[in-house]
C-alpha cells in the first residue's frame, strides 16, 4: 500500500455513489421490477455495463437534473431490450435511489475521520436525492457540492472547481477519495488534488457501472474502513 502524510491534510471530499453508497447494488435492485415481469435474462455484469453507457453519454451532454439522467438511462437500457419503459416506471427508477443501500464500513469511518479531519461530498447528484442518501451515511458533512450546484457532472471540471470556491480550506490540505477513476481520479489530477483510491473491486470484480480509465491515485486502499485506520494511524 502506499504511503502518504495525512498531517498535510485539513479535509477529506468524497464521491458518494460507488464509494460510500454501493450504487451497483442499488441500480441492479431497482432494474428488477422493470425487467423482471417482462423476462429479461442478462448478467449483473452485463446490466451494469449497459447502464454506465448510458448514463455517462447522458451526463456528457448537455445538463439535466439527475433524476432525468436516472430515468433516460433506464429507458435507453429498456430500448437494448426491446421495449419501452413507461414514465412510471422511469420515475419509480430514479426516485429509487433513496433504497441504495451504504457500503457496510460507510458510517463507522466517515464517524471516526470526522474526529480528525473537516468532512465533504462533490456528488454527481441532486439536492434533494443526495439528502435521501445522507440519511443512511449518519454524519454531518461540512460541506456537499452537487452536480445541480455546479450544473455539470464529474469528470467535468465544474463541480471540482466549485468545490474549492466552497470549501475554506486550501487545495493542497484537501484529500479527494473515491471509487471511480473516470469520474474522479483523471480530472482530480488535472487539478492538483491529492487522491485516494477507495478500490472496491473485491466487492464486485466485473466491469461495474463505471467507464473505465486511467489514472495514478496517490493511495490505494480497499476500502472505507482501511482509509480510517490508514489516516488515523
Amino acid at each position: 500500500m502506499e504511503a502518504i502524510d495525512f498531517s498535510r491534510f485539513d479535509a477529506i471530499t468524497f464521491d458518494c455513489y460507488g464509494t460510500l453508497i454501493d450504487w451497483e447494488r442499488g441500480i441492479l435492485n431497482a432494474l428488477q421490477p422493470v425487467l423482471a415481469p417482462r423476462g429479461i435474462d442478462a448478467t449483473e455484469d452485463e446490466l451494469l455495463e449497459r447502464y454506465a453507457r448510458h448514463e455517462a453519454a447522458l451526463e456528457a451532454g448537455e445538463y439535466m437534473q439527475y433524476r432525468d439522467v436516472l430515468a433516460a438511462s433506464l429507458r435507453g437500457l429498456a430500448r437494448e431490450f426491446g421495449f419501452d419503459a413507461s414514465d412510471a416506471e422511469a420515475g419509480a427508477f430514479a426516485q429509487a435511489l433513496g433504497a441504495w443501500p451504504a457500503f457496510h464500513d460507510t458510517t463507522p469511518a466517515l464517524r471516526r475521520l470526522r474526529e480528525r479531519f473537516k468532512l465533504g461530498v462533490i456528488t454527481n447528484c441532486d439536492r434533494d436525492l443526495f439528502a435521501l442518501s445522507n440519511r443512511r451515511l449518519g454524519v454531518a458533512f461540512d460541506w456537499i457540492v452537487t452536480a445541480e450546484d455546479a450544473r455539470a457532472y464529474k469528470p467535468s471540471l465544474e463541480p471540482f472547481e466549485l468545490a474549492f470556491e466552497t470549501i475554506d480550506v486550501p487545495r493542497e490540505r484537501i484529500l479527494h477519495a473515491a471509487q471511480s477513476l473516470f469520474h474522479d481520479h483523471v480530472p482530480g489530477k488535472q487539478l492538483g488534488l491529492t487522491t485516494a483510491w477507495i478500490d472496491r473491486r473485491h466487492d464486485r470484480p466485473g466491469f461495474g457501472a463505471t467507464p473505465v480509465a486511467s489514472a495514478t491515485p496517490d493511495l490505494t486502499v480497499p476500502d472505507m474502513k482501511t482509509l480510517a485506520d490508514v489516516a488515523l494511524g
